[in-house]
């Protein structure tokens, strides 16, 4: 019988070897959870037989600690939840390792090209994404491969310091320019002498063509009004009606501050309505300064890049400047995740006994928030394993001594 015991507790260490093995060769893999083999004890009835692994045990609780990478596609979970995938057959598959890209049809997949599940957003008719409509259904992740249709301006937002300083100009009456006239190619361009500043902003059209507009900005001869008016001209060409901007005391603006609204036509596209707003546009002496020149809208571009936030949103990168939301990561938590089903060494799917899998978004219910740009590694503690080797080695030869033992008595048994 002795025999047979010591052959049981060597069989169980060889197991318990496999999975530190394991455990020390996967000390490198992103994503790995070690495990430890549980011995237990065996009984024929009341009889002691030995000893056998009765389990092995998935640290899969505990994180490993995170690698950063800086790419717009890793990402970490810090806490609960594991990225949802599906395999070619539709299963779903969860892992913790965060490292994605894009397939040649769009879709977002994993290292194993299974394809990431997350919700998609809400869009119209025409295929725009609909603000504020909150999330999608959930299913494949896909990153259009078209381009971004361009987008007309239609505010301008103009802050600046108006020199209190300015003195009306001296060259007379401010003469807005017109249109060329034959032969002149380009439209006549008013005096310097007749304004105090001008100002260009770029503005887009419904195809996506720049235009400039123009501000020429005139201190009016009667210094105690504080009155500066503002002349326009889109493309070179004087357009709208001047706009009065009147400060108190102060050098404030009324609240709320005037605004207008510019109507533009460009050939061949559609009609740009522009509102001008000058809200936080000061006068106060010494240099005249701006602070903000932006008018919205925006050519059309190409795709050029995809990555992630941290909210888990798939933020697609466009040529023009321009990003867009196309989807958002789903997480899944469960009530036991110990009892996931192991399909691979960074890889689980759901078991009867794991419960099933809880969806949401990054950082919301039990789901953890994520780390764009960086990697969960193995959790694997290296100086735990090779302790836990010294351990099994002792084991063994123990095991071994009682088989040697049991030999020599039977040897000198035999030899009586």
């Amino acid at each position: 019988m002795s025999f047979e015991i010591a052959l049981s507790g060597i069989n169980a260490i060889n197991t318990s070897l496999d999975t530190i093995s394991n455990n020390l060769a996967n000390s490198g893999t992103f994503g790995f959870k070690s495990s430890r083999a549980n011995f237990s004890s065996m009984y024929a009835g009341k009889q002691p037989t030995g000893a056998q692994i009765g389990s092995l045990t998935q640290s899969i609780d505990i994180g490993g600690d995170a690698l950063t990478t800086g790419r717009g596609l890793d990402a970490m979970i810090q806490g609960r939840g594991f990225f949802v995938t599906k395999d070619s057959t539709g299963v779903e598959v969860y892992s913790r390792v965060g490292i994605f890209a894009t397939d040649k049809d769009g879709y977002l997949i994993d290292t194993f090209n299974r394809k990431v599940q997350g919700y998609n957003v809400v869009v119209d008719a025409t295929g725009t994404p609909v603000a504020g409509a909150g999330l999608g259904p959930m299913g494949n992740l896909k990153v259009p491969s078209g381009q971004v249709a361009a987008q007309a301006s239609t505010s301008l937002q103009y802050v600046a310091n108006l020199s209190a300083d300015w003195t009306p100009p001296t060259g007379g009456a401010f003469v807005p320019p017109t249109a060329p006239v034959p032969p002149a190619t380009a439209p006549a361009t008013p005096d310097p002498l007749t304004y105090n500043a001008s100002k260009v902003s770029v503005v887009y059209d419904s195809l996506g063509t720049k235009h400039t507009v123009t501000q020429y900005f005139v201190k009016e001869p009667t210094p105690a009004t504080n009155l500066v008016t503002v002349h326009y001209a889109f493309d070179g060409v004087s357009t709208g009606t001047p706009q009065s901007l009147q400060f108190d005391t102060a050098g404030q603006l009324p609240n709320p501050a005037p605004t207008l609204t510019l109507a533009l036509t460009p050939p061949g596209a559609g009609l740009i309505s522009l509102a001008v707003n000058y809200t936080g546009t000061t006068q106060f002496a010494g240099e005249t300064t701006n602070t903000v020149n932006a008018a919205n809208g925006y050519a059309s571009g190409s795709l050029v890049g995809v990555e992630l936030s941290d909210d888990g949103a798939v933020i697609a990168q466009y040529s023009n400047g321009q990003k867009q939301k196309v989807g958002t990561l789903a997480l899944a938590t469960f009530p036991n995740e110990s009892e996931l089903t192991a399909v691979n060494s960074t890889s689980w799917s759901s078991s009867s006994a794991s419960g099933t899998p809880l969806y949401s978004t990054p950082g919301n219910g039990m789901a953890g928030e994520l780390t764009v740009g960086a990697i969960e590694q193995s959790n694997v503690d290296m100086t735990s394993e090779l302790v836990s080797l010294m351990t099994s080695q002792r084991n063994y030869q123990a095991n071994a001594k009682v088989i040697s033992a049991e030999s020599q008595m039977m040897q000198s048994l035999m030899q009586a």
